[in-house]
């Protein structure tokens, strides 16, 4: 199939995207493509030697808010807190008393948020304006494509065909 090479692989992925497969449909969204491979499954075909590809992918970034060095502090604050916490539970857990286990704890969570605070701010600053917004980020498919090893092409074809028909 054009456009797949050998080293592109999909985070998670431990091998290569699927070379040579032939193509047996196409879908504008993932869950027909993957009614089609339960359909499949329960006509007993042989289920891996399909391939679900996601083709024409774009990053799509959604824009959730603005970001302000007050908000990029409570975040750094936020996420480092936990660190903080975690770390200082761990310590504790060396202490001699449950009093110290507490003291550890609470110390961790509060220089964690502090020293996130300072790091967040600081981080945020230092983009001079350019980012002043937060976003998610991720991938989107323009359509899905289901393939099949060459082999198993012909009888995927006719599972298909009674599948479209209603059959």
């Amino acid at each position: 199939m054009e456009g797949y090479g050998p080293h592109m692989t999909m985070p998670g992925t431990p091998h290569a995207l699927p070379m040579g497969r032939h193509a047996l449909a196409s879908y504008p969204n993932y869950e027909q493509a993957q009614a089609v491979v339960d359909h499949l499954s329960d006509q007993g075909f042989q289920v891996e030697t399909l391939a679900i590809v996601g083709a024409d992918l774009r990053l799509v970034e959604q824009v959730t808010g603005r970001m302000t060095t007050g908000k990029a502090a409570l975040a750094g604050a936020a996420s480092m807190a936990w660190i903080g916490l975690l770390f200082g539970l761990f310590v504790g857990l060396f202490a001699e008393s449950g009093t110290a286990l507490l003291a550890l704890a609470l110390y961790g969570l509060v220089f964690g948020a502090v020293f996130g605070a300072v790091l967040g701010f600081v981080a945020h600053r230092a983009t001079g304006g350019r980012r002043d917004f937060s976003s998610t980020r991720g991938l989107a498919a323009g359509r899905y494509e289901v393939l099949v090893d060459p082999a198993r092409a012909d009888e995927a074809e006719r599972l298909l065909a009674l599948y479209k028909s209603g059959g």
